[in-house]
């Protein structure tokens, strides 16, 4: 009997230990917790958007789908990446010049540069393989979408004599290469600070099939193709 009435008090005991463990809230306290998830949440559905990738996915994707008679959505061209590289053939000689290219890549695009070496050895150019002679960045996500904006509504106004880019510079499989004479095109470099005027490559690479659905593809983003 004294056993059963012990297993009973331990009982009553782990009760109680369970009430007080339990938050109490009033009504107040309750109002304030859920207006504070409440804004967290507004803060986390507030993610900054691209205009460019905003612009794709409420007009560009849906204007594809309908003039080349996509089957899914799926199938519509979209960006993959864009690299910016630099060759520096004089690198050989003078070493500042392959960083002053990394910097300024850098300062063009916003993200790190890497340098390249070179695949092989070319006797003609004194250039061994393995020998840093370049420099390049690749860009992924909203930093493609910030550059390729920039590069169409800021940097390429800017050239001289400008009548538009070269609307054949496709490689077959949607992807579209474009060379620029100077860097001091692009507003973030400082005309006053570079060690000299290099041109560079930028590569458009997107899931287009044909030439001519990545020639629309980025005439809706705004490429300035010459007629």
């Amino acid at each position: 009997m004294s056993n059963q009435v012990k297993k009973t008090d331990e009982e009553k005991l782990l009760e109680q230990n369970k009430k007080a463990a339990k938050p109490k809230f009033s009504k107040a306290s309750k109002d304030t917790v859920i207006s504070k998830v409440k804004s967290d949440n507004a803060v986390v559905s507030d993610v900054y958007i691209p205009r460019l990738k905003k612009m794709y996915k409420e007009t560009i994707s849906p204007e594809l789908f309908k003039e080349f008679n996509y089957k899914s959505v799926m199938q519509t061209p979209k960006l993959v990446k864009i690299v910016v590289s630099m060759g520096v053939g004089e690198a050989k000689d003078d070493k500042k010049l392959l960083d002053a290219a990394v910097g300024d890549i850098s300062i063009i695009t916003g993200q790190c540069a890497v340098k390249t070496k070179s695949r092989k050895s070319i006797a003609n150019f004194k250039i061994r393989e393995g020998q840093e002679i370049g420099a390049m960045v690749t860009l992924r996500g909203a930093i493609m979408y910030e550059f390729l904006d920039r590069l169409i509504n800021s940097a390429l106004p800017r050239v001289k004599d400008f009548r538009g880019v070269n609307p054949n510079a496709f490689d077959g499989h949607g992807n579209y290469s474009l060379g620029i004479q100077e860097q001091i095109i692009f507003p973030e470099i400082d005309f006053d600070k570079i060690s000299r005027i290099a041109g560079l490559n930028i590569a458009i690479v997107t899931t287009a099939k044909t030439d001519a659905e990545a020639r629309s593809f980025l005439a809706k983003f705004g490429m300035p193709f010459r007629k």
